[in-house]
């Protein structure tokens, strides 16, 4: 029986190594650098009426870069109003001021919590809610309304508004017609029927 030689379990221990550290770097690149037992972030609250697409996990921008992600969702069970919890890196402090809306990464893309930050000189304490939000907006049910004729007048109004103007123009006209033309004036260097010419 043949034995393994030095070589081919050096090949495979390699190629073992290689593949662990692949999936490193893959486990890496999902947590943007941190994992679950890390501090470096804190939460912030932001109240919508609709959600869309959005799914705990999503990212956070602020003009594009990524400053956070999307802890959790629930669901107010007073004012039926979705919560969403947003964990935020530590090293963006964000303005009171600042605004939250839900974006999409164009037609088919992921949803995403999009920050603009204000101009307030406090800034917002972990835990705290931004007051300023936008829902999703459903690209499905516009698209709809715009292609079945919900964004256009009817034919309907338009020839109401039409035969509407018509009999407003023949009353302006009859209200012309029917004023008074002045009466000419007197020449008063024709003589009178009590002069007697000489």
């Amino acid at each position: 029986m043949a034995t393994r030689g030095p070589r081919l379990e050096f090949a495979v221990g390699a190629f073992l190594l290689l593949a662990l550290a692949s999936l490193l770097v893959l486990a890496i690149a999902s947590t943007n650098g941190r994992f679950g037992f890390s501090s470096d972030s804190y939460q912030l609250k932001a109240r919508f009426t609709n959600l869309g697409q959005l799914r705990p996990m999503a990212p956070v921008k602020i003009g594009g870069v990524t400053i956070g992600k999307v802890a959790g969702v629930q669901l107010d069970p007073v004012k039926f109003d979705s919560i969403v919890t947003l964990d935020i890196d530590d090293r963006y402090q964000l303005p009171a001021d600042t605004s939250a809306g839900i974006l999409t990464g164009g037609l088919l893309g992921e949803s995403y919590v999009g920050l603009q930050p204000g101009g307030d000189l406090e800034n917002l304490k972990p835990g705290e809610e931004i007051a300023f939000t936008t829902p999703a907006v459903d690209l499905i049910q516009m698209v709809g309304k715009y292609m079945f004729g919900g964004g256009a007048p009817s034919a309907d109004a338009q020839s109401g508004n039409a035969a509407g103007s018509e009999p407003a123009a023949q009353t302006e006209k009859k209200t012309q017609d029917s004023e008074p033309q002045d009466s000419q004036p007197k020449n008063s260097d024709a003589p009178s029927p009590t002069e007697t010419t000489p």
